[in-house]
């Protein structure tokens, strides 16, 4: 039996690697050890009780006032007598996060094989988004096997001189993950308290590069705009972080057609965001949710590592400005080609077999069968 450890701390990352634990708990010979280090520690908890996923073993790396540090260090000191004991075959991460950074450097310190999901994505500006940009260099400096949502992420890589036969175009698991979160009879008390005329925002905000007078400016121009048509609402998930919470509650709470609501579990936000009528958002994986689901997509942000959206129309970049946050969104609202084209246009991140691609990857390359020499797409 074969070990394969998959170490992830944050929510985003939970939920892209969910698809990828039910596939290793059908594959033989594969036993999967989760560990999670405990970075969003409660959100992630309820995540995998959903799906009635335990962790294994969780390092509760979390402390007050946190830095960057913090987590890195921690993460570092409580899985290195873990990945010592365990002595997996292969550690799994994913993305961008400061845990995957720290855990990919954790196994290689223990001369331990990495696999990294999401691989290869790139803005080329090391502060943006921070740190996630590199994170994921380092990620992958490090890893043994890339698995690169997209043919764009595996050219990065190529560019990089990453190994060809050790990348695989696999899609993103984030467009697995709806298979199993969407229903036609879906209820929320959120989404039934909303009038049925208004056409509903989603917003999201919370990165760190946002954090003080850009994200203020966001939420103004946000207000203003709900103010000058009655004909929207918003639905605004809050990021529990302290400074998002303060912002939000500031800007937002004299405001009748804006709803602060805490985080939703990915049942319930993949369902409402497929009865929106447009994202704002400066997420990552909601940039490839949005798109399958067929809503427009305007990223709050002045660059993405998922550029491959901005290309096929489905995603706008807006950045912070909120005059250009405000024409868009009015644009959108008179506009109807300009809608609909972001609706017809295709997803380009993938077509829901991702996991699966990825499981059959590890074990061929675990286990020794089949050729692993030449790059597989989707």
């Amino acid at each position: 039996m074969r070990k394969v450890m998959i170490i992830f701390g944050t929510r985003p990352e939970a939920i892209k690697m969910i698809p990828i634990i039910k596939e290793l708990n059908q594959q033989a010979g594969l036993q999967s050890i989760i560990v999670t280090t405990g970075q969003h520690r409660e959100l992630v908890k309820q995540m995998l009780a959903k799906f009635s996923i335990e962790s294994d073993i969780d390092l509760d790396i979390m402390a007050p006032q946190q830095t960057l540090t913090d987590i890195t260090t921690r993460t570092l000191q409580r899985l290195e007598p873990v990945i010592k004991e365990i002595h997996p075959d292969i550690v799994l991460v994913h993305g961008d996060t400061t845990t995957t950074m720290a855990a990919s450097l954790a196994a290689y310190y223990q001369q331990i094989p990495v696999g990294h999901v999401e691989a290869g994505l790139r803005t080329g500006d090391k502060y943006s988004p921070y740190p996630e940009e590199l994170n994921r260099v380092i990620a992958d400096a490090i890893s043994d096997l890339y698995f690169a949502p997209t043919e764009l992420s595996q050219q990065n890589l190529l560019r990089e001189h990453h190994q060809e036969n050790h990348i695989y175009v696999t899609g993103n698991t984030a467009i697995d993950m709806m298979k199993y979160t969407l229903t036609k009879n879906w209820s929320h008390e959120v989404f039934n308290q909303l009038p049925a005329d208004k056409k509903l925002i989603l917003l999201t905000m919370h990165r760190r590069e946002n954090w003080g007078s850009k994200m203020a400016k966001v939420f103004a121009a946000m207000n203003q705009f709900v103010n000058e048509h009655e004909e929207v609402a918003v639905v605004f998930p809050v990021h529990p972080n302290p400074i998002v919470q303060k912002l939000a509650h500031q800007y937002f709470d004299d405001n009748d057609r804006v709803q602060l609501i805490k985080p939703l579990d990915v049942i319930d936000f993949h369902n409402l965001a497929a009865r929106s009528w447009v994202v704002l958002t400066d997420s990552g994986g909601i940039q490839e949710e949005a798109p399958a689901l067929k809503k427009p997509v305007l990223v709050l942000r002045e660059s993405t590592e998922r550029p491959e959206g901005v290309t096929a129309g489905v995603l706008r970049l807006v950045g912070t400005n909120p005059d250009v946050i405000k024409t868009m969104l009015n644009h959108l609202l008179h506009d109807e080609v300009t809608y609909q084209s972001f609706l017809t246009n295709q997803n380009p991140y993938g077509d829901g077999q991702a996991a699966q691609r990825i499981v059959k990857i590890i074990a061929q390359w675990l286990l020794k069968e089949g050729d692993t020499d030449c790059a597989s797409n989707y």
